[in-house]
C-alpha cells in the first residue's frame, strides 16, 4: 500500500491534473507489489476526489481504506460473474445452433460481443443471442433496439 500511495503522491504532485494516470499507475504499483498478473482497479474505483488531494499518511490511510471497501465490491462482482458464466456454460447444450459452441466461447472471453461477431449468419446470431437473454446466460448492456451488445 506505500508503494501505490508514493506512486499516487508522486504523480500528483508533479501534475495535479493527472490524476486519471496518477490513479492507474498507483494501481498498477499495488498489483505489482502484490504479485499479480493483472491490474485490478481498487485505488481508482475507491478514492474520492477529495482523498486525491491529500499527502503523505493521510493519502496512505486513505489508500487503505479504498482498498478495503473496493475489494468487497470487487469480491462480490466476481461472485455474480462466477455464477453467470457457470449459468452459461450449463446452457451451452441447450443450444442448437450450429456455431453455438464457439459462440458461447466468445461470450466466455469477450466483456461485450455483438451478434455480428458470432460465428453465424447475422439473423441466426441475433436469435441465438435473444435465446440466451431469454435463458439468463446473458445480458443485453445497450438497452437499445438495434447495434446491441451483450455480455456475460
Amino acid at each position: 500500500m506505500t508503494r501505490a500511495a508514493m506512486a499516487l503522491d508522486a504523480v500528483l504532485t508533479e501534475a495535479p491534473r493527472a490524476e486519471v494516470p496518477a490513479l492507474i499507475l498507483a494501481d498498477a504499483a499495488l498489483a505489482q507489489a502484490l504479485g499479480w498478473d493483472h491490474v485490478v482497479p481498487l485505488l481508482a474505483a475507491g478514492l474520492k476526489r477529495t482523498d486525491l488531494r491529500k499527502r503523505g499518511d493521510d493519502l496512505r490511510l486513505a489508500c487503505h481504506r479504498a482498498v478495503t471497501a473496493s475489494a468487497v465490491e470487487a469480491a462480490r462482482l466476481a461472485v455474480d460473474l462466477a455464477r453467470r458464466a457457470s449459468l452459461l456454460k450449463g446452457v451451452a447444450p441447450k443450444l442448437r445452433a450450429k456455431g453455438a459452441g464457439a459462440a458461447v466461447k466468445i461470450f466466455l472471453t469477450q466483456d461485450a460481443v455483438a451478434p455480428s461477431a458470432l460465428p453465424l449468419p447475422d439473423r441466426a446470431a441475433r436469435r441465438l443471442c435473444d435465446r440466451l437473454v431469454d435463458l439468463g446466460a446473458v445480458r443485453e448492456l445497450t438497452g437499445r433496439d438495434t447495434f446491441r451488445l451483450y455480455g456475460v
